[in-house]
């Protein structure tokens, strides 16, 4: 999954960064509200977390606006204010969810996963399609009752084809949800990647659309 980070402490963004990555997601980061709007016009993301202290753009603006421009991608305020004021504000201009600096991580990622998973219709934190399981909280799979030891970025790969279910991804989405804006992509990383799940998913259909992208059925056959 990738993540819009929008924090201007360049510590505290470091830290996340570093944390959220090896906890599996993708990470870009913004430390100012202005680029908000042109990353998400560009680009997709699975939710972003937003400070509301930014030294450009207030962040409940930066809310207001890509509210106003229609995204409905979920939005996690990681903010210092913690009156009741501000709480009120912000989920009324269109976040999902409020957390309070000084924040642990394991509620962060707690909380980020609800959010993701509501949004592409999930409720239970495992996520099933046929035979095949996949445990968001431990980020395991299991095949035909079986677990399935999956890299660091197969992993990913699968998570977004199985939440996005239904749904043709491009090589270049996919290529966004495993490297973000780095640039160290290899030119066939996800030709590869399929490849190899595929192997290891002996039988699972992971559906190759000519010319357009991959895509895993709902209800495979």
């Amino acid at each position: 999954m990738r993540l819009l980070l929008v924090e201007d402490d360049q510590l505290l963004g470091q830290s996340m960064e570093t944390s959220l990555s090896r906890c599996g997601y993708t990470v870009d980061w913004l430390q100012n509200g202005a680029g908000v709007l042109s990353a998400l016009k560009m680009e997709s993301f699975s939710c972003i977390i937003l400070d509301l202290t930014l030294p450009d753009i207030d962040g409940l603006e930066v809310l207001a606006q890509l509210r106003k421009a229609k995204f409905q991608l979920p939005v996690l305020i990681l903010t210092a204010r913690d009156d009741i004021d501000d709480r009120v504000k912000g989920l009324d201009a269109g976040a999902d969810d409020y957390l309070v600096k000084p924040f642990a991580l394991e509620e962060l990622m707690a909380r980020l996963r609800v959010l993701i998973r509501r949004q592409s219709g999930y409720s239970d934190p495992l996520v099933s399609i046929g035979d095949l399981t996949l445990s968001m909280t431990e980020q395991s799979v299991t095949y035909q009752g079986e677990v399935v030891r999956l890299t660091h970025h197969e992993f990913k790969l699968l998570s977004s084809l199985v939440m996005q279910a239904g749904r043709v991804q491009s090589k270049e989405q996919l290529q966004q949800v495993l490297y973000g804006w780095d640039e160290g992509a290899g030119e066939n990383a996800i030709e590869v990647h399929i490849h190899n799940l595929r192997k290891k998913l002996n039988g699972f259909p992971i559906k190759n659309i000519r010319g357009v992208g991959y895509l895993i059925e709902k209800s495979p056959q």
